[in-house]
C-alpha cells in the first residue's frame, strides 16, 4: 500500500500511531455531552436546545455543535401534523374573544389557555385536556379520560385552581367547544371570577398556545409509542408532563429555561424587588 500511495514506512506508521490533538480530544469532549444532551430528551431536542445543555457544562459555539451534529447523525425527531377535536356546533352561550391573539403575558396566572385532544390506545381513544399558564408556559393542570364531556375539562381546571389558586380576574381562554360553553363549566370560572375567553369560530389561530402544546406532546412522546392500555398511555403523559415537560424541557421563548426555572426566576426577581422597596421605605421614613 505503501508503494502505491507513495509514502515512506516511517511516515505510514508516524500517521497511525499519531496521538489525537488537542482539538480531537475537545471534539470528543463536547461530543458526549451532545450525545447525553440527546438521549436524556429521548431524541427531541435539536440544535439550540442541545447547545443550552453543552454551554451548562463548558462554553462551545453553535457552529461547533452544529458541526459534530452534523458528522455524527445526531439530529431531532420531526413534527407531525394533528388533527382537532373541537365541536362548536351547539347553542350555547359564547364568550367575547379578550385576547384577540395578544399573547404577551408580564405575570403567571394571569391567562390560562386551555384545550382538549386525543390519544390512541388499542383499547380505543383517551382524551386529554390541559391548561397552560401563558405567561411560563408550565401545564398547571390536566385530565384524562375515556369520554371527551366537560367532566374532563372541569377536572383539569380544577386542579390548576387547587395547584396555583389564582386571584381574581384571571382571563381563561379556550375554543367554542360544547365542553368549555357548558353550564358546569361556566358556573366553575364565575365562581373563581375567572374571565371567559374564547376563540372565534374556525380560527385556530387564537387558541395557538394551547393547540401548540398538543404539537409538542404529539411528536415528541405520542406519536414514538404504541399504547396497549388506557392506563399505559396515562402513565406516559404523567412522565411527560411532570417530569419532563414542566421540570426539565427548554423552551426557546424562556430563554431556554423549562417553565419551573423560569417561574424560579420570576419569583426571584419579584422578591428582591420587593425586599429593595421594603428598605427604600424605610429609609426614607
Amino acid at each position: 500500500m505503501c508503494y502505491y500511495l507513495e509514502l515512506s514506512r516511517s511516515n505510514y506508521y508516524a500517521w497511525i500511531n499519531r496521538k489525537p490533538s488537542l482539538r480531537q480530544k475537545d471534539d470528543a469532549q463536547i461530543l458526549e455531552l451532545i450525545k447525553e444532551s440527546h438521549q436524556a430528551s429521548k431524541g427531541i431536542y435539536g440544535l439550540d436546545k442541545i447547545l443550552a445543555d453543552v454551554r451548562e457544562q463548558r462554553q462551545c459555539s453553535r457552529k461547533r455543535v452544529n458541526r459534530l451534529m452534523k458528522e455524527n447523525g445526531i439530529c431531532s425527531i420531526r413534527r407531525r401534523k394533528y388533527k382537532a377535536t373541537t365541536n362548536s356546533n351547539h347553542s350555547m352561550p359564547v364568550a367575547e374573544n379578550l385576547l384577540n391573539q395578544d399573547f404577551e403575558v408580564n405575570a403567571p396566572n394571569k391567562v390560562w389557555v386551555c384545550d382538549i385532544s386525543y390519544l390512541p390506545t388499542e383499547e380505543g381513544w383517551d382524551y386529554l385536556a390541559t391548561v397552560k399558564d401563558l405567561y411560563h408556559k408550565e401545564i398547571v393542570g390536566w385530565a384524562m379520560n375515556s369520554t371527551m364531556t366537560r367532566e374532563l375539562v372541569i377536572e383539569a381546571l380544577q386542579n390548576a385552581i387547587n395547584k396555583h389558586r389564582p386571584h381574581e380576574g384571571l382571563i381563561h381562554h379556550s375554543d367554542r367547544g360544547s365542553q368549555y360553553c357548558s353550564r358546569d363549566y361556566q358556573a366553575l370560572l364565575a365562581k373563581h371570577n375567572m374571565r371567559p375567553s374564547m376563540s372565534r369560530k374556525g380560527n385556530c389561530y387564537d387558541n395557538a398556545p394551547a393547540e401548540s402544546f398538543f404539537g409538542t406532546i404529539k411528536s415528541e412522546m405520542i406519536y414514538l409509542h404504541k399504547f396497549k392500555t388506557r392506563k399505559e398511555a396515562r402513565k406516559a403523559v404523567f412522565e411527560y408532563i411532570e417530569i419532563f415537560y414542566n421540570r426539565k424541557r427548554r423552551h426557546q421563548n424562556l430563554n431556554y429555561l423549562s417553565p419551573i426555572e423560569y417561574l424560579k426566576k420570576y419569583k426571584l426577581s419579584t422578591s428582591s424587588k420587593g425586599k429593595a422597596k421594603t428598605q427604600t421605605l424605610s429609609s426614607t421614613a
